[in-house]
């Protein structure tokens, strides 16, 4: 795999958005036309609850995508309430559960996903390719509280490009510039919390998903890219048997992963993962080819 290549041919499977700390079993099957279909059940158990408790656990993406597709989400909540929230400009669904005083709350939730190998060709604008219109994709170059667009963000982000004319030397040039510049933090909790303005002013470009990935976001908006976060777990073997890309059992626990999606004009949505660039190098010491 060359570091330096930024998907030529970019990949990616995920399986949904990520699920807090809790019990999570995987079942999978495949179909003829390359479409595999998995089951994931999650389990979540409140063991201390002084009163009234509620619970959210993100389930599937709710959206339609090249490289995955929600079969169903089913829920149960027992002696509770609940149901499933959308937030369609993200394609975000959330079962939103609530247990009265005195029942211990449980919440199972169990969604059935299809995934495919996805790959796009950068070498040239494809037909059909952009999709949304231009106010969907606004609302990926907006702002956050951990994703600002301003200050050293911004200042940085036009650092990076200078010289780059097109969407796609943009995306490259901020793509290679985290590769190089960049860290895997094992000491960081979870999968990080992203705040990429910290990150920039302290000069610590340690971290791991949530954080590589969200500076790749932020700098790629700053830059003028639609650009956005995909929370999720991985759930299949690595084809290129990087054994800290794949998940080995059917307990995926803790096989949380965060990558990023980039929208370069005429190219649709990009899966972009530094991230896992820089995790692999604490793999490999010897850089593949990977035609």
């Amino acid at each position: 795999m060359n570091r330096r290549n930024f998907v030529r041919s970019a990949g990616a499977v995920t399986a949904s958005l990520a699920f807090p700390q809790a019990e999570r079993l995987l079942a999978e099957g495949a179909t003829s036309d390359g479409w595999r279909t998995f089951e994931v059940k999650t389990r979540v158990e409140i063991l201390k609850s002084p009163g009234a408790t509620r619970v959210w656990l993100p389930a599937s993406l709710s959206r339609k995508m090249p490289f995955q597709k929600t079969l169903s989400n089913e829920f149960r909540a027992e002696g509770g309430a609940g149901r499933i929230v959308e937030v369609r400009a993200d394609g975000l669904a959330i079962v939103a559960a609530e247990f009265p005083a005195g029942v211990k709350p449980v919440l199972t939730l169990t969604s059935r996903v299809a995934t495919r190998n996805y790959a796009v060709d950068l070498s040239a604008p494809r037909r059909g390719a952009e999709s949304g219109n231009r106010a969907e994709l606004e609302h990926f170059l907006r702002p956050t509280k951990l994703l600002p667009t301003d200050g050293i963000v911004r200042a940085t982000a036009t650092e990076i490009t200078r010289g780059a004319e097109t969407d796609i030397e943009k995306a490259r040039a901020i793509y290679e510039w985290i590769v190089d510049n960049t860290f895997r933090d094992s000491k960081i909790r979870g999968c990080g919390r992203g705040d990429i303005r910290f990150m920039l002013e302290s000069r610590d470009l340690g971290g791991k998903c949530a954080d590589l990935n969200a500076l790749y976001v932020g700098l790629a908006r700053a830059a003028g890219l639609p650009a956005r976060d995909v929370y999720g777990i991985r759930i299949a073997r690595s084809e290129l048997e990087y054994e800290s890309l794949e998940t080995s059992s059917e307990n995926i626990t803790k096989a949380q992963h965060c990558r990023a999606e980039v929208h370069p004009r005429g190219h649709g949505w990009v899966p972009v993962d530094p991230a896992d660039v820089r995790k692999v190098v604490l793999e490999r010491t010897t850089w593949k080819s990977v035609a």
